[in-house]
């Protein structure tokens, strides 16, 4: 079909209607091929009508001369319950001079799904009149998937929403940089945004979105917060939604889980980038021990054709925490390793460290220093891991202090701060590829974890520490050996400091680029006592170059046992009458921790 213009007047309209439809199911696309050239062929615009709805729904337009090609339009439809029918309108504003012309129309899975003879299994749902047998994942997910929406018959209106009224129970997160916009027409700039929400088909239903135009800038983020659940146990809880990424600078839409309330918490999923003018639905599978929240976050990119768009959010297999909003704050311990809140019956001195199966007292010293000298190894629970690899998200007692000194404000300093962080390939996003390695040391992987100071937070010469607890004593051939990865045209500097009292010494530094591979350094500490390793990443100009870390090991750590046994021909007997290799000898290293191994007599 061409429009064929047969003279010049003012607001010409051409019209071409399409035969009524009854209904459509949810996973309905309309195609078609179109032509629209020349140097005043103007705009068209197709058009859905539904019985019942005065306001027509646009599904498509073209603007301008698109070029002498045939071009694929794809218009998602979704479920519509009600009688509908096209309109592809063309209006001439007097002057015509072009082809505007359609082709090869085509609807493709706009059945309801069919009539089953039985449906069995625990994850299948059958429906009640229509007798179509569905996946359960799609019940109570706030669209008709049976035909006669037995499917959402029975929802606890608790665990969904479709901004029909409102935000039902999420909230606007206080700590983000704007909010997420309620409304029912499409996005004000053209280009990006949904023209229609998802939960009606039409331009009458509403939905929330992020608007991009000013005053927003590059990475500003709105978060929207869901109530809080109950740990599902063996059970799994889903998250379901309906987003729309559709714009030349769409930037990036996250979901976060926790369980502590002024955290991050840990990434679920990201999308990053255009995905077309079309809601996509998105599944996630939650599994936690404690109470949790979920949280999504749309974040800016750099200029307005970025709108973001999120529709239809709903839970099955979750249950509503007590009908409580809130999550346990951040606690500012340095280890993550929880101790019984009462000690066993003992006779140790406030100077003493109480085993804590046993009640078993040992000094004070034996606590931390990489020798479990209690049965149940409580004196080295609280420490730092003789072995890390981060791997299951474990910082093995590493922390950072000026983290926990800015938690009462957690998430308004925290998300902007240059500070250390988790990561692993598999989440990086594509401006972090070139500088970030994109598997782990460990496993080789992108789904093995490192910890990395991301410098997309922060400015020029600001620094990010991550240190140890207090280490109470070390051996003579004690070193730190860790793995680290630095890459990137503007990378700073990663320095190991010793810390004991308030004085800060620096034990090596490791600066600009060394290249897209993983590199061994080794660090000798010897005996020392009472003293914190810190890692002090320090930012480069720009956001091209992470300092990344793994895989740190302390070596031969552990202080010396002196025991009764004579020494050996090969030894040399220390002062304190502990025995060494010979060749260990005037080598500069006080190997004996009396220092009588390097006397100047000998």
């Amino acid at each position: 079909m061409f429009i064929l213009k047969t003279n010049n007047s003012i607001s010409q309209i051409a019209r071409l209607r399409s035969p009524k439809f009854r209904q459509a199911g949810s996973n309905c696309t309309l195609s078609f091929w179109y032509y629209n050239y020349g140097e005043s062929v103007g705009a068209a615009e197709l058009q859905l009508l539904v019985d019942g709805l005065k306001q027509p729904t646009v599904l498509w337009r073209t603007y301008y001369n698109e070029g002498n090609q045939w071009l694929k339009a794809v218009i998602q439809l979704g479920r519509l319950p009600h009688a509908f029918q096209f309109s592809l309108d063309k209006i001439s504003l007097g002057i015509y001079e072009g082809v505007s012309a359609i082709d090869d129309i085509r609807f493709e899975n706009c059945a309801l799904p069919p009539p089953a003879l039985s449906c069995e299994g625990p994850n299948r749902f059958w429906c009640r009149e229509t007798k179509a047998c569905i996946d359960r994942l799609l019940v109570c997910d706030l669209v008709d998937d049976c035909g006669d929406g037995s499917d959402e018959d029975s929802c606890d209106p608790h665990l969904q929403c479709n901004f029909e009224n409102g935000l039902c129970n999420w909230e606007q997160d206080v700590q983000d940089d704007f909010d997420w916009i309620r409304t029912w027409d499409p996005t004000p700039t053209v280009n990006t945004g949904p023209l229609k929400d998802h939960t009606t088909g039409t331009a009458r239903g509403h939905y929330l979105y992020l608007e991009s135009s000013e005053p927003r800038q590059f990475r500003d983020k709105a978060v929207l917060l869901s109530p809080v659940f109950s740990p599902p146990g063996s059970g799994t809880c889903v998250f379901r939604f309906h987003y729309h990424m559709f714009g030349k600078e769409v930037y990036r839409l996250s979901v976060f889980q926790r369980t502590v309330s002024n955290t991050k918490g840990w990434l679920l999923w990201y999308k990053f980038g255009n995905q077309e003018n079309r809601w996509i639905r998105q599944t996630l599978f939650i599994r936690s021990s404690k109470p949790f929240q979920i949280f999504v976050e749309g974040t800016v990119g750099d200029g307005f054709t970025g709108d973001i768009g999120l529709d239809d959010v709903s839970f099955l297999g979750c249950t509503l925490y007590n009908g409580k909003r809130n999550l346990p704050t951040i606690s500012t311990t340095t280890s993550g390793t929880s101790v019984p809140a009462t000690l066993p019956m003992n006779n140790c001195t406030e100077k003493e460290f109480v085993c804590r199966a046993s009640g078993h007292c040992i000094q004070m010293v034996q606590k931390c220093d990489f020798r479990p000298d209690c049965s149940d190894k409580s004196d080295e629970s609280a420490c730092v891991m003789e072995v890390c690899d981060f791997e299951d998200k474990n910082l093995c007692g590493w922390h950072q202090p000026a983290l926990e000194q800015m938690s009462g404000n957690y998430s308004l300093h925290i998300t902007k701060t240059f500070k250390w962080q988790l990561g692993r390939g598999a989440n990086l996003y594509p401006e972090q590829e070139g500088h970030c390695p994109l598997t782990d040391h460990t496993t080789s992987t992108e789904e093995g974890w490192y910890i990395f100071a991301d410098s997309s937070n922060g400015e020029f010469g600001h620094t990010a520490d991550i240190a140890t607890p207090v280490i109470s004593l070390t051996g003579p051939r004690c070193k730190i050996i860790l793995w680290n990865h630095m890459n990137g045209s503007t990378i700073g500097s990663l320095e190991v400091l010793y810390k004991s009292s308030n004085k800060t010494s620096k034990l090596c530094t490791q600066s600009r680029s060394q290249g897209p591979q993983w590199n061994r350094a080794e660090v000798f500490l010897g005996i020392r006592s009472n003293f914190q390793v810190i890692f002090r990443a320090k930012r480069g100009v720009s956001y091209m170059g992470d300092v990344t870390v793994d895989d740190i090991t302390f070596e031969d750590c552990s202080p010396l046992l002196i025991s009764e046994k004579p020494c050996i021909s090969e030894e040399f007997m220390c002062a304190n009458k502990y025995c060494i290799p010979k060749n260990n000898l005037c080598d500069f290293v006080n190997d004996c921790e009396d220092n009588s191994d390097e006397s100047p007599s000998i």
